[in-house]
């Protein structure tokens, strides 16, 4: 076989070279050690957790090395591409504080190693796919895909392994004769790569996450070019790793199954392999076993849902960094005030199995960075979520931005803050009763009759005085207590509850109610001093003329 002239025969108009595009994208100018990554999804439209790990994994390994992180998006797959899903994805990691430093943006590209959209460089892939049929290693196959669902049944039937491999390989040997006269007929054909592997061979490789693999060698002579000239993710990747100077490829461990036929590709393209970085699946428990997380079951797996919820940004990062890295959390107890940056995150760290995501500890991650925030923090995040997911709460928290950081600052600050909030969407039931709209009627304890909650009502109007400390307050809320028969000793009551009616902690609640339509609220003190005067008392009247 003459394999210039089939290299020629396939692609007459690729005039270019790969000397020529290794002038064109030069190894990049960075320091020793330095991580080029990048994020590379497919414009399907759903941007999930697995997405973020992914990301942050990429995007940590680059910036804490001085290197780079670049989005391209991997869009050969036409049927699957949803219009819009490329901003979307731009948006939402954004939104996670990933920045990318080149790659893809809204309107175009950002850096000199692109076009980072694959479909627009069609003409690259064509200058290897040539080189590759010019040294023997790739050739066009014309088989039907009648042809090839037959190969498959008679492969099963035998129960041997499926594919284009070995005698099935048809193509594989064909003259040049034969190949021209398909041409010369308009006979469609994709281009496949010539595999010299066998399945009786095994050899050794070294992934950053899963350690040492013993990894069977690929004979499947794979699609390398599809028929409309598009590559396939693999011959896509292979070339545009090498282009864009990638050093480490952050990915899902479900390409494992590919790795041994993308090792072959970067050795006869005479690339440099980039080191592997394969990410176990996010788990979950159900039940007592197991399982990945699901897009049809779980709602948790889209990145939509963390911001629809309320999730600060910063949380979803802190909870991230506790399932990639185990030591985070020492890390973080033993810093608690510095940025979740400046820890030396690790992809050795990773579990090689896969991350269990575990909701109530994103929970509890949560509470503690919103405790952590300053009260006008909360109140400028809080009122970004409201306005996409509550406009009406927001209007609210928009019309008196003083009355709302005020209601936000109880409990703020000091060594044990307040751990109210977990998420944004909690702040309304958290808060709601400060504003008239959603305060809702009281329910008092049946086993206290309705005289005596007015009776105790009616002594708190008479004796309230805005200008009382906390302790003063607290002083004519325990005259009331024993007014009218309760005790303020709480340890003589928990001994023998029957020798008393009630105690100061009903009295205390009796009055919450009342201000706050709630049986827990923040302190009542702070609450009162917030709602000023008149309207703590006439929310006291109110009540006191339904009993």
């Amino acid at each position: 076989m003459d394999y210039q002239a089939l290299a020629q025969l396939l692609f007459p108009d690729v005039t270019d070279t790969p000397e020529m595009l290794e002038e064109k994208y030069p190894v990049r100018n960075l320091p020793e050690g330095a991580v080029v990554t990048r994020m590379a999804p497919s414009p399907t439209g759903f941007v999930h957790l697995g997405n973020l790990v992914q990301g942050l994994t990429a995007e940590r390994m680059a910036h804490q090395s001085g290197g780079v992180l670049f989005l391209r998006v991997e869009d050969t797959d036409a049927k699957r591409e949803v219009p819009g899903a490329v901003e979307v994805l731009i948006d939402t990691l954004k939104h996670y504080g990933i920045q990318f430093d080149e790659g893809a943006t809204h309107d175009g590209d950002n850096g000199i190693y692109g076009p980072y959209r694959q479909r627009q460089r069609a003409n690259l892939y064509h200058v290897y796919a040539k080189k590759l049929v010019e040294q023997g290693m790739a050739y066009p196959c014309f088989c039907t895909e009648q042809e090839l669902a037959a190969m498959r049944e008679k492969q099963e039937a035998n129960k041997e392994t499926t594919g284009y491999y070995g005698k099935y390989a048809m193509w594989r040997d064909r003259s040049l004769e034969e190949i021209q006269a398909q041409l010369d007929a308009g006979a469609p054909w994709v281009l496949r790569f010539r595999s010299e592997g066998s399945i009786s061979n095994q050899f050794k490789f070294d992934d950053l996450v899963k350690g040492k693999l013993t990894i069977t060698e690929n004979d499947v002579d794979h699609v390398l070019l599809k028929s409309d000239g598009i590559p396939t993710y693999h011959f896509a990747h292979a070339v545009d790793d090498h282009l864009m100077r990638t050093t480490h490829v952050v990915r899902g461990d479900e390409w494992l199954a590919t790795l041994p036929f993308h090792i072959q590709l970067f050795r006869a393209l005479d690339f440099k392999l980039p080191k592997y970085v394969h990410i176990g699946p996010l788990m979950k428990m159900d039940g007592t076993s197991k399982r990945k997380l699901s897009k049809r079951k779980d709602p948790e797996l889209a990145l939509t849902f963390y911001k629809a919820e309320g999730f600060p940004v910063k949380a979803v990062y802190e909870y991230i960094m506790t399932i990639l890295n185990s030591n985070f959390e020492d890390w973080r107890r033993a810093e608690p005030d510095k940025e979740a940056t400046e820890f030396k995150f690790s992809p050795k760290k990773l579990n090689p199995a896969g991350s269990l995501f575990d909701y109530a500890k994103l929970t509890d991650v949560s509470k503690n960075v919103i405790s952590k925030m300053d009260a006008e923090t909360v109140y400028a995040l809080l009122l970004e979520w409201a306005l996409e997911f509550d406009p009406d709460f927001a209007a609210k928290l928009a019309a008196d931005k003083d009355f709302a950081v005020a209601i936000l600052a109880i409990g703020r600050g000091g060594k044990k803050p307040r751990k109210d909030l977990a998420t944004w969407k909690e702040a309304k039931p958290y808060m709601g009763f400060f504003y008239d709209d959603y305060l809702e009627a009281p329910v008092f304890d049946e086993k206290f009759d309705k005289a005596t909650v007015k009776t105790v009502l009616e002594k708190f109007v008479a004796s309230y005085d805005p200008t009382d400390d906390s302790a003063a307050w607290f002083e004519k809320v325990k005259e009331i207590t024993t007014a009218i028969g309760f005790t303020t000793d709480m340890k003589a009551y928990k001994a023998d509850p029957a020798a008393f009616p009630g105690t100061v902690a009903d009295v205390s609640t009796f009055i919450r109610q009342a201000v706050t339509g709630k049986t827990n609220s923040p302190d009542l003190y702070t609450v009162m001093q917030i709602l000023g005067k008149e309207r703590s008392l006439e929310r006291i009247a109110k009540v006191i003329a339904t009993l």
